[in-house]
């Protein structure tokens, strides 16, 4: 009796995130319903449902953090706590009727293109499927990470990563040390400092931070936004305007220069102590590393029961995390708040290509994708957020936005021309990536005298993009055919299995 093949769909979407919901929701748009959104968590939403540390919240105005095919008028203020955007991706699954795409409990554990049927055989925590289309929606800021501290694994008292928070664990009156400056503790570290009884900040590099000026949105504004959607597109489109300006400062240094003056006064005006204001002064560039913006993060650290250390961390005792000056720091919680592992893809090490390779091997330690999106070698790969598509200075929802639209392309060109698959040119990928290496070379990123998560380890900026969205979506949202290999549908194949 012959074997029982496994499921078989058109599309196989990875991640029920912004990227995996956006594109489920574009495919219904476009009249498509054979597809699945694997999951491997319990619910949707991505880092919005993982991060619910204090003060989890959007750095990019509310107005600009929705899809623009599924506007909300009713954020509660300028910038949206993490738990509304959550409610908005939940809302987005019953608005769109996505229920019954969506697989829970999901893990992809390995993708592997066929070859000889011309699609994808995924290996799931719940069993294969076999797939035409494989959408990696995984994101960039899935996955924590947790440097590897000489002594970490003998402290006895409680670890935790900002983005895997343990609510259960009271702070109160708690000697906690946190590891890290970047964006989430600037948000965490106001909100625990008025309960914990001492807090000590290990800080490797001081951060460039500018006021947030949020604020609630009035009853009236909500209500203007949900009877006219012209006045919340206009708002959205001044929005849009004003922030990509702020991309010149990332492609010519000298213009954030200017902004730097303005860090400096409000970082004079808040921290009155010399000696603290030093450590908190950056010596790099603005825009190098990511900018942060906060109205309390500097305030917190002026209070008595916050200090700020910046020798390096030479190692951690049992109770204690001991610094290079060889002063020790008595702790019973560690937070950190060390970023992601973006540049390392941990999909790129289960998803093979044509010739049986993976993508972590094609791209040895230097992700790279022709327009962000694909891989040469990788037939019906589409990476949503992939190489060379993050951002400094506005939403990156609007590059995710262009991403769908060139998706979608994709696969009305296969229909049109009955072929299986696609997959770019390795000339036109070539060109692209040398285009984002000379562009990038001149920008902050690379000229701002910092190391930052945004170069990988060869040193390349392999995840920003130079320019402005409007430019990006110009170069993305239209396939372009020519720019790619078409395979074959095989011939013994005529429905999508063999």
């Amino acid at each position: 009796m012959p074997s029982r093949l496994p499921p078989h769909v058109r599309i196989a979407i990875a991640g029920a995130g912004f990227a995996g919901l956006g594109m489920a929701i574009r495919l219904k748009q476009d009249g498509i319903d054979d597809f699945v959104v694997l999951e491997r968590a319990d619910d949707v939403g991505g880092v919005w449902r993982d991060n619910v540390y204090p003060g989890c919240a959007c750095d990019v105005q509310s107005l600009l953090y929705s899809f623009t095919f599924a506007p909300n008028p009713g954020w509660s203020r300028a910038y949206s706590p993490g738990a509304e955007i959550h409610a908005y991706l939940r809302d987005c699954v019953r608005r769109f009727h996505l229920a019954p795409f969506l697989r829970f409990g999901h893990a992809v554990r390995s993708a592997r293109w066929d070859s000889v049927r011309s699609h994808w055989v995924l290996d799931t925590t719940q069993g294969p499927l076999t797939a035409d289309v494989f959408v990696a929606a995984v994101g960039a800021l899935s996955e924590p990470v947790i440097p590897p501290l000489p002594g970490l694994e003998r402290f006895r008292g409680k670890v935790m990563h900002s983005a895997r928070w343990d609510t259960g664990h009271a702070l109160a009156g708690r000697a906690v040390g946190v590891v890290g400056t970047g964006a989430s503790a600037v948000q965490f570290v106001p909100e625990i400092q008025p309960a914990v009884g001492r807090l000590v900040l290990f800080q490797r590099t001081p951060a460039w931070v500018l006021p947030r000026g949020d604020q609630p949105i009035s009853a009236l504004r909500k209500a203007l936004y949900q009877r006219v959607p012209g006045a919340r597109w206009l708002a959205r489109e001044g929005l849009r305007i004003l922030r990509e300006g702020m991309s010149l400062g990332f492609q010519y240094p000298w213009i954030l220069r200017l902004a730097q003056r303005w860090a400096l006064r409000h970082l004079s005006r808040v921290v009155h102590d010399p000696a603290l204001r030093a450590r908190l002064t950056p010596s790099y560039t603005m825009g190098c590393k990511r900018i942060l913006i906060s109205d309390a993060y500097l305030p917190a650290l002026t209070r008595a029961n916050v200090e700020v250390v910046t020798p390096r961390i030479r190692e951690v005792t049992e109770d204690a995390v001991v610094t290079e000056d060889g002063t020790t720091h008595p702790v019973d919680t560690l937070i950190f708040g060390t970023g992601f592992q973006v540049t390392d893809m941990p999909l790129g090490h289960h998803v093979q290509g044509r010739d049986g390779r993976t993508l972590a091997q094609v791209w040895a330690g230097s992700p790279k994708a022709h327009l962000g999106t694909t891989v040469s070698g990788f037939p019906n790969l589409f990476l949503l957020q992939g190489p060379n598509t993050g951002l400094g200075h506005t939403s990156v929802l609007l590059m995710m936005e262009a991403q769908l639209d060139h998706v979608l392309g994709a696969l009305r060109y296969l229909d049109a021309r009955g072929a299986a698959a696609v997959e770019p040119q390795p000339g036109a990928q070539d060109a692209f990536v040398r285009e984002m290496d000379a562009r990038l070379s001149r920008t902050v990123w690379n000229q701002g005298g910092c190391r930052s998560w945004y170069l990988d380890a060869t040193g390349r900026n392999a995840a920003l993009w130079p320019g402005t969205t409007s430019a990006y979506r110009r170069r993305v949202e239209h396939f372009d055919p020519s720019e790619y290999i078409t395979l074959p549908r095989p011939a013994s194949r005529s429905t999508g299995r063999s």
